[in-house]
């Protein structure tokens, strides 16, 4: 089972974008008012970065917010996550700086969360000197390695995004061991659980470290009865949710999984993307895609027509 790490996080730093902030990057947080609106501009981040993606990508986000100093001027801010190891990643964080600032003459905050293994690649500049002229950007960096030194204190911390750098850590650690991986599925749900957050929050953490540490169905079947055991000693009412949601997701992974079985029968083996994308899509979409096959005599008209 491939481990699908950008969908759960552009998915959480979206809908708690402060609380990212104050985890990984308190200084840069307090120097935002929280107070007044903020707005993605991910359409205008698009258009910008054309022609500037050298590697790939795992997600970039930048987000007008208002200056806690007063300042009538807004400030921009650019966030990459990188899950791998590029060698162009710095060159492209400056890419991006300058054609954000370029387009808006505005000041831009640019900053990375690294998801990697590697201990030692901090890339945290870029820039060059030509003669007597000199160019560089610095901008912070947060890797998430080393937050496993303190594992059992993202336990108590109040901020979801421990959850999260719980799970991704746990989603790295357990790739080849889905019995580890259930028990660390199960422990984080008993955290989030206990956690005096409203209603929408848990559901929303919930859906991230599901999407985080995905289990084969047998094993998933034992996080849902457990969470089936602790709603019917409790009054939470968000807990029949989380049920709903996790056989939601039981049919889509066995619907996906029979899709994927059809498809390798009459077409051979799947390139990666073709798997991730079936992994990843929604039990309608699925359908669709089912009923094509029946028609398709290439892989392409499979996915045609949507």
């Amino acid at each position: 089972m491939d481990d699908d790490y950008d969908s759960p996080w552009k998915e959480v730093l979206v809908h708690y974008l402060p609380d990212f902030m104050a985890f990984y990057f308190p200084r840069a947080h307090a120097a935002i008012d929280w107070t007044r609106p903020f707005s993605f501009l991910d359409q205008e981040l698009a258009a910008l970065t054309v022609g500037a993606a050298s590697g790939r990508r795992m997600l970039d986000k930048l987000v007008r917010v208002a200056r806690a100093d007063g300042a009538e001027q807004s400030l921009l801010l650019h966030v990459e996550l990188q899950g791998w190891r590029d060698a162009a990643f710095a060159e492209r964080m400056f890419i991006y700086h300058y054609r954000v600032y370029d387009r808006y003459r505005q000041p831009v905050a640019s900053m990375a969360l690294l998801l990697d293994d590697s201990w030692r690649w901090r890339p945290a500049h870029f820039g060059y000197q030509v003669l007597d002229s000199r160019l560089q950007l610095d901008f912070p960096v947060v890797k998430l390695r080393d937050f496993e030194a303190h594992m059992e204190r993202l336990c108590s911390d109040p901020n979801p995004f421990a959850l999260v750098t719980l799970a991704h850590l746990h989603a790295r650690r357990t790739r080849r061991d889905a019995f580890q991986r259930r028990h660390a599925k199960w422990h984080l749900t008993k955290l989030l659980l206990q956690r005096d957050w409203d209603r929408q929050r848990i559901i929303d953490l919930y859906r991230t470290i599901d999407w985080l540490l995905r289990l084969p169905a047998s094993l998933e079947s034992r996080v849902r009865r457990g969470i089936h055991l602790i709603r019917e000693g409790t009054d939470m009412a968000y807990l029949s949710s989380l049920e709903r949601y996790g056989l939601e997701q039981g049919l889509q992974q066995g619907q996906a999984a029979q899709l994927l079985d059809i498809l390798e029968l009459r077409f051979g083996t799947l390139p990666e993307a073709v798997r991730n994308r079936v992994a990843t899509a929604e039990s309608a979409q699925l359908r669709r895609w089912a009923r094509n096959f029946v028609f398709a005599e290439r892989l392409e008209q499979v996915f045609a027509a949507e």
